[in-house]
């Protein structure tokens, strides 16, 4: 039983490993589980009647099933600081014209779990969901600048990074740490700018980050020091609102 369960969840973990790739097929995933594509075959199958993966008609390829949005957006639900942080975004928002962001930890990622549009007609369009390494991105790079210096060097070490990689991404988290915020340039999205500020709940825990993103055409080194001071502030409104306790 415990077998099964784990390579199940070893196949849906292939099928949402990749945030460009939208399907696999059973080949694909049997020589990446090392499993045959008879057992490969069945456990498909029963995923799929579970409504955890389906099959295209067209492709016969795999990919992860509506189930997973249901209950995704059910845990969505269920975490307080995003219904505490969505009136101080919107706030945010409508102050610095620029689109706002709340990223949390997903492992080795960040995610985006909330979103307030920019009101300007230009502005940048990603939706709820995404996931990218936590080196990658302003609200990442603030999360993990402030986990426990243990998980963080644990994650360092999982994210593949060359030796200057790391070495350069290590000065980055010493100068979030020392400047309460982050700052990215295209690194996500061509031809944009994020600054993020990271957001604590009990025990000083980093939870969170939230993030002002626009086109770098508007966000400009006059502007700069403005909007830093603006998502650090919302940052901090979040944290005590959540109920952060030194």
């Amino acid at each position: 039983m415990i077998q099964s369960i784990d390579r199940a969840m070893s196949i849906i973990h292939i099928l949402r490993s990749d945030p460009h790739r939208n399907e696999w097929s059973i080949s694909e995933l049997s020589k990446r589980t090392e499993l045959p594509i008879s057992t490969m075959h069945r456990l498909l199958n029963s995923l799929i009647d579970h409504g955890l993966v389906i099959q295209n008609p067209n492709t016969k390829h795999y990919k992860i099933g509506l189930l997973w949005m249901e209950v995704g957006l059910q845990v969505l639900e269920s975490i307080d600081y995003r219904n505490v942080a969505r009136p101080i975004m919107e706030d945010l928002a409508l102050d610095v014209k620029e689109s706002i962001y709340l990223n949390i930890q997903d492992g080795n990622f960040g995610m985006t779990i909330e979103i307030v549009d920019s009101p300007l007609k230009v502005r940048i369009a990603e939706t709820l969901g995404i996931r990218s390494p936590l080196n990658v991105g302003a609200p990442n790079k603030a999360i993990l600048s402030f986990l426990k210096e243990e998980e963080r060097a644990d994650i360092i070490k999982k994210l593949g990074l060359t030796d200057e990689e790391t070495i350069q991404l290590k000065e980055t988290i010493e100068e979030v740490r020392r400047n309460r915020y982050a700052m990215s340039n295209s690194e996500r999205t061509e031809g944009t700018i994020s600054i993020a500020a990271p957001i604590f709940g009990y025990g000083n825990k980093v939870l969170a980050a939230v993030s002002i993103n626009g086109p770098d055409f508007r966000i400009t080194e006059e502007s700069l020091p403005q909007l830093v001071e603006k998502v650090k502030m919302a940052a901090e409104q979040i944290s005590n609102r959540i109920g952060r306790f030194y």
